[in-house]
């Protein structure tokens, strides 16, 4: 089991930036290839972007590369998704997800992700 808190969100014009938290307890998050996904309103969750266990693969939607980045620090377990150059279609709720996974294999879809955090809501005001 693996507990997951998302933090960081917020409101922000376009063309800011923020920058996510997932912090993890009761488990290391090294054991976890991690994600971001967002569900804007009214709309399915859907992939931002996944990291591997060791942070060596990425792998990015299309509408957020070169704009968004994703990391993680095992040690301090936690990832981080920074957001910058932000536009009003990023408002979401952004979720952390980690993924039980014994390789450096990534995978896109929301169902083969185990463990889920709250939720933190990024609003982009234009």
């Amino acid at each position: 089991q693996v507990q997951l808190v998302e933090s960081g969100g917020g409101l922000v014009q376009a063309g800011g930036s923020l920058r996510l938290s997932c912090a993890a307890s009761g488990r290391s998050l090294s054991w976890f290839a991690m994600a971001w996904f967002c569900q804007p309103p009214g709309k399915e969750r859907e992939f931002v972007a996944a990291i591997s266990r060791s942070g060596g693969s990425l792998r990015y939607q299309d509408s957020v590369k070169g704009r968004f980045t994703i990391s993680r620090d095992n040690a301090k377990n936690t990832m981080y998704l920074q957001m910058n150059s932000l536009k009003p279609e990023d408002t979401a709720v952004y979720f952390c997800a980690a993924d039980t996974i014994i390789s450096e294999v990534i995978r896109l879809s929301r169902g083969e992700y185990d463990y889920w955090g709250q939720g933190t809501q990024v609003t982009v005001s234009s």
